[in-house]
This record gives structure tokens, C-alpha cells and sequence, in this order.
């Protein structure tokens, strides 16, 4: 039961993803989450969100920012980092991540998701069939629906590192 809401992978950071490893194995397109994904809460882009996305450019890998945010937040951030967007969207609805990979031109199997939420950003992704990353929040300072889901993410996140852990020792 808990399996629909588990990551394909769980990272300390969306600035230490393997991009180019990524586009060798076909991927085309990134799915973005923004706040605690990209940057803090409610900040703008800074350096390094900045670089990424022109690195990724640099690679050949599209771009889209899914957010549940507004659109004043979210087309402000798009128009920094230059990226498609969608904001209101929804998630963990699959709508809109089907949006987005028409947005992209890219499809189930050539498009990654990046967020730092289980029961939104993952399940999402899971529910429409990509490849998501999980990526631990960036900042500890959230809103407080977002801290109440953390402590049922925390119980998720304890099955799921133990079930990896499981399997590396199958593995070994």
C-alpha cells in the first residue's frame, strides 16, 4: 500500500542529480517542483537554480515547473529559469503531469521528476507512470499543512529506506 507514494530515488539535493546520465538513458524532459525543490519557499531563483537550468539546456533536456502554486509565483520563477510551466496544478492529479509532457514533447518513458513532497510531487509522478526523484526539502521552514503531511512522509520514508536496504542486501 505504501509502495504507490515511494520514489524511484531519494536524494539529499536536486543540485546533485546526474542530468547528463539521465539524457544518455533517454530522458528529454524534467518535471520541476519549485519551492523547497528548486529554491526555499517563496524565494526567487538564485545562482544556482539559475545555472542548472542552463545547464540543462546545455544537455538538451526540456523543461516544466508543476507547481500547486499561484500564477504570479509560479510565471515569475518560469520567466527567471526560462521554463514552460503549469501552475495551479493539481497535484497529485495526473493531469497535468500529462500536460506537461506534451508541453515538453517527451512521454512516460522519456521524462524525470524532480519534487520534495511524497504525497504530491511522487504520487503524482507514480500515478502517471515517470520516473520520480525525491529530493529532501531545502529549507526546514514550511507552512503548516506542509509540516503536518512531513510527519506521515516520515513513516512513508521509514518503509521505504528500509525496504532499499533490503534489496542492497539481496543485492550484496
Amino acid at each position: 500500500m505504501l509502495k504507490q507514494f515511494y520514489p524511484k530515488e531519494y536524494v539529499d539535493s536536486t543540485y546533485q542529480i546526474p542530468f547528463k546520465e539521465f539524457y544518455k538513458k533517454g530522458i528529454r524532459g524534467v518535471i520541476f517542483d519549485i519551492d523547497n525543490t528548486l529554491v526555499p519557499h517563496g524565494l526567487p531563483a538564485d545562482k544556482r537554480a539559475l545555472e542548472l537550468f542552463l545547464e540543462l539546456r546545455a544537455i538538451g533536456l526540456d523543461t516544466c515547473l508543476l507547481s500547486n502554486n499561484k500564477e504570479p509565483r509560479v510565471a515569475s520563477f518560469a520567466r527567471q529559469v526560462d521554463s514552460k510551466y503549469i501552475y495551479k496544478s493539481g497535484k497529485p492529479s495526473v493531469k497535468n503531469y500529462l500536460k506537461a509532457m506534451e508541453m515538453m514533447h517527451t512521454d512516460k518513458q522519456t521524462t524525470l521528476f524532480v519534487g520534495d513532497q511524497l504525497f504530491t510531487d511522487v504520487y503524482g509522478a507514480n500515478r502517471a507512470g515517470i520516473y520520480g526523484i525525491l529530493v529532501k526539502p531545502i529549507h526546514p521552514k514550511e507552512e503548516i499543512q506542509i509540516v503536518m503531511k512531513r510527519k506521515l512522509e516520515a513513516v512513508v520514508l521509514h518503509f521505504y529506506k528500509k525496504e532499499m536496504q533490503k534489496g542492497q542486501e539481496q543485492h550484496d
